[in-house]
């Protein structure tokens, strides 16, 4: 499907501010397709393990209608959580922005599975972004790196089920560096996609039980 393209350069007023302000290599240009002053707004990042489990369904339905209506909410379109939770946006009203590693047109959207997604994000009102304008092949460290931007852009990043290994773990730390708040459930003490949220919640991630636990710690702001 078309949508409106745009390439806003990091000197713009369009350009988040957020994102330019972290202290490793902000993307000096940012492709977008939908509506990107989205990149302005109040944004949460929300990201997890591919492998998630009813557990981690059931966060996402109770947590992301309350969250969507104070956020943006950012994540990777990957499978999994990440996937999940653009759906339970757009089925609850609100608005998402997916960040890719490769590109934003059809032909560039990563896994070719979300193409219909990423359409239905744009026919909803959000937005893709991407700092490559067409990047084939896709490298496995162009994932974390595009996660510097999922968390670069928001203002708290909530990890949902992770496993040590996640590269959502990677996303947090990259949020700690940029001086963002880091956000996880508990999980299950006995399941693997635990073990990487509750290491973040025993090293200082702010244990969240109910989506008002992260909406108060920014209270100041959205009221602003």
């Amino acid at each position: 499907m078309m949508s409106l393209m745009s390439a806003i350069d990091i000197s713009s007023n369009s350009y988040s501010k957020f994102l330019k302000e972290i202290p490793h290599d902000p993307p000096r240009v940012l492709h977008c397709r939908g509506d990107s002053s989205l990149l302005l707004s109040h944004c949460l990042a929300i990201v997890g393990t591919r492998a998630m489990t009813n557990y981690g369904k059931d966060l996402i339905r109770s947590f992301i209608p309350e969250l969507a209506k104070h956020f943006t909410i950012v994540s990777g379109l990957a499978l999994g959580v990440d996937a999940a939770v653009h759906e339970a946006t757009l089925a609850s009203g609100g608005r998402t922005i997916a960040v890719l590693p490769a590109g934003v047109e059809d032909k560039n959207v990563y896994p070719k599975r979300h193409l219909p997604l990423a359409q239905e994000i744009l026919n909803k009102g959000g937005l893709l972004i991407s700092e490559h304008q067409n990047k084939y092949p896709i490298e496995r460290q162009d994932f974390p790196i595009r996660n510097r931007i999922v968390s670069g852009i928001s203002l708290g990043t909530f990890i949902i089920e992770a496993d040590v290994r996640s590269g959502s773990l990677v996303t947090a730390r990259l949020a700690l560096e940029q001086n963002r708040d880091v956000f996880a459930a508990p999980g299950n003490v006995f399941s693997d996609v635990a073990r990487g949220v509750n290491h973040l919640i025993k090293n200082g991630a702010k244990l969240v039980s109910s989506p008002q636990d992260i909406i108060e710690e920014y209270e100041h702001i959205l009221k602003a």
